[in-house]
């Protein structure tokens, strides 16, 4: 099945274990641009090079590097017949870029699936789950505040994509299972 999808949620929403049971479901590759960013540092690419150097410095990568990024891997083999992104587009400037690179080789996104979830039970979530992993640093002050950042910075670009009648909203509060139903039953109408 081809699918051009976009992921977005809040941090403890389920995204990394969404976007793989999508990936197998649709036959299509999930790309994080953190894994993006990891394989072309450890690479020593042109481009893993130049975003070394920001991280480095502990600056945000600038959205040309990140752009030419997702363009290299969006062009390899596997995502020819589609892809599920996850971390990008981050901005109103990545959302204009990601519709000219699919624009400039004939294709337009399917759908863009914005995973919803409770503050409260997403607080609980990531609490628990820094206490499994051993993350003293994830305290609930500063898991509120991730949420906040997020929700700031995603806010417009959900309404960008609603108002072009992309945007489907799913609860990603659940089983595994149902969420992953939820989600398909969702992106039906889009995918025919």
């Amino acid at each position: 099945m081809s699918a051009r999808l976009v992921l977005l949620g809040p941090p403890g929403a389920g995204k990394g274990t969404q976007a793989a049971r999508l990936s197998d479901r649709l036959g299509i590759p999930a790309i994080s641009t953190g894994d993006i960013f990891r394989a072309n540092v450890a690479e020593q690419t042109e481009l893993g090079k130049r975003a070394q150097r920001y991280m480095d410095a502990g600056e945000y990568v600038p959205d040309e590097v990140t752009n030419a990024m997702v363009r290299d891997r969006l062009a390899q083999p596997d995502a020819a017949d589609g892809f599920l992104l996850d971390g990008y587009p981050r901005t109103a400037d990545q959302v204009d870029e990601l519709e000219g690179m699919l624009s400039a080789d004939g294709q337009r996104l399917h759908a863009v699936v914005e995973l919803t979830a409770d503050t409260d039970e997403v607080v609980t979530r990531l609490l628990k789950r820094a206490e499994e992993q051993g993350r003293p640093d994830d305290t609930e002050v500063v898991i509120r505040r991730r949420l906040e950042v997020y929700a700031e910075q995603t806010a417009p670009l959900a309404a960008t994509y609603a108002a072009r009648g992309l945007l489907v909203q799913v609860d990603g509060i659940g089983g595994l299972d149902e969420v992953t139903e939820r989600i398909m039953t969702a992106l039906a109408p889009h995918l025919n």
